[in-house]
């Protein structure tokens, strides 16, 4: 027996279906932006539930939203004070954004089927392959597996060191002292800067056994997977490193050498920061915000009473970030190091970028300037509007701009003190700034459009 299906429900079927079919992903990078606003709308209704608040009196929508969207984006930007506002129930969500935020939503989604199914799609592969910067869709599932190892094996030292600290160094009790481990070691290796103290890391401004290993945690985050990848393998033979690895390193260790001198030096008579503590403690903080001011977000100092100068030149090391394909936020140190031999290039009436015995291609070239491009346009037309809607000065809202584009998550306190629709511009930023600029450019793009003809060449004045 035939049951015949009613025209209706057969129109309204074939109207859903076309709908899906226009609006559905079609750019893995369209995969990710979607896969990172459902996480962020996840984090949000958790969030809003009253057993998230310390007083169960449950968070405003603004409130839910911002953090959620900062720990997502593993920024630290915060406009309530974590350990006061949120229950155990809402640091507890707190930590899985973050960690789900750092090890990718679409990897973590990926290799959660992986682990359960056995089996990996082909549009799975391609999402996580976009989102990870694997070489090709065949070794995602090593890569996802190996970046799981190394987020599992990092995060576990550091919880152990912190515990072990906070135990015999701070008395604490042995739940108290696991939590709090745990906590700051997830979001030190994620480069997420959230705290548990109202004062951030303030307090262990002199301890090295706190600031040290997160410090280094936050190094090997902000390194990027495929460099540890790559020094894993061939750490014993540098001459077969990558021109990724190599400019990773090679910046990393200049803008770390060069933030410590700098901040260093700045605030060395301030009494406000550096001023007030012996000349041990001085290097290890200017050390420490150094490291953290590149992406993590923690702050061992007041920000807010630096040197104005000290702001501009972190505004720089927020900026340029981490390594590509991690925990870390900016746009990156491969980027601005590609900029920078192209540059020389130039001024040296060269015809080819030549880097560590290696041409660069020339559509790298594209891809830099148009990132750093979109980025500037996007941080000062940020900057503009929040200084037509609030009180606070150019220097404070650049500052707190940048903080969000590159999901570092230092402020100089006025985060909280802006109007909602700042708040909501600082939303944008950090989501933004997490995915990348091209990224989100790629996803918003309906399909491809590959040029199948080219115009004459001319070429107008320059300078």
């Amino acid at each position: 027996m035939q049951v015949e299906v009613p025209a209706v429900p057969r129109a309204l079927a074939a109207g859903l279906t076309r709908f899906l079919r226009v609006f559905a992903p079609r750019h893995p990078a369209q995969v990710i932006v979607l896969g990172f606003a459902a996480a962020v709308a996840v984090g949000t209704g958790l969030l809003l539930l009253p057993v998230a608040k310390a007083d169960g009196g449950g968070a405003s929508l603004l409130e839910a939203l911002f953090t959620a969207t900062s720990a997502v984006c593993v920024t630290g930007l915060i406009t309530v004070d974590t350990p006061v506002f949120w229950s155990g129930f809402g640091q507890v969500v707190i930590l899985v954004l973050i960690q789900i935020g750092g090890f990718g939503v679409m990897s973590f989604g990926t290799l959660l089927g992986v682990l359960t199914a056995r089996r990996l799609g082909l549009k799975s592969r391609i999402s996580a392959a976009a989102e990870t910067k694997s070489s090709g869709f065949g070794d995602v599932r090593r890569v996802l597996v190996g970046v799981l190892l190394i987020s599992v094996a990092v995060e576990a030292a550091l919880a152990l060191i912190l515990t072990v600290r906070f135990r015999a160094g701070y008395g604490y009790g042995l739940g108290e002292a696991v939590w709090h481990g745990i906590f700051h070691s997830i979001s030190s290796f994620n480069n997420a800067g959230f705290a548990l103290y109202s004062d951030n890391l303030m307090g262990f401004v002199g301890d090295p056994w706190i600031c040290l290993p997160i410090a280094a945690a936050v190094i090997i985050g902000g390194l990027g997977f495929p460099v540890l990848f790559e020094l894993g393998r061939q750490y014993r033979r540098p001459i077969l490193w990558s021109m990724n690895t190599k400019l990773v390193l090679v910046g990393s260790g200049l803008l770390l050498a060069g933030g410590t001198v700098f901040l260093t030096a700045v605030e060395w008579a301030n009494p406000a920061t550096l001023g007030g503590l012996h000349p041990a403690e001085r290097i290890l903080a200017g050390f420490f915000q150094s490291v953290i001011t590149r992406t993590a977000g923690y702050n061992s100092i007041d920000i807010a009473q630096m040197n104005p100068v000290s702001w501009l030149g972190m505004d720089i090391m927020m900026f340029i970030g981490g390594g590509p394909a991690g925990t870390a936020g900016g746009l990156k140190i491969t980027t601005f190091a590609v900029l920078f031999f192209i540059l020389s290039t130039e001024l040296q009436g060269g015809t080819a970028v030549n880097i560590f015995g290696k041409r660069l291609s020339r559509a790298v070239h594209r891809q830099a300037i148009t990132v750093v491009l979109l980025a500037i346009a996007l941080v000062t037309g940020s900057t503009m509007f929040l200084m037509l809607i609030t009180d606070f000065g150019q220097e404070r809202i650049l500052f707190e701009v940048i903080s969000a584009f590159a999901t570092v998550g230092l402020s100089t306190g006025i985060t909280a003190g802006m109007p909602p629709a700042g708040q909501l511009v600082l939303i944008m930023l950090m989501f933004v700034g997490r995915l990348g600029p091209v990224t989100l450019g790629a996803a918003l793009a309906l399909r491809e459009r590959p040029l199948l003809y080219e115009y004459p060449k001319e070429r107008p004045l320059i300078g």
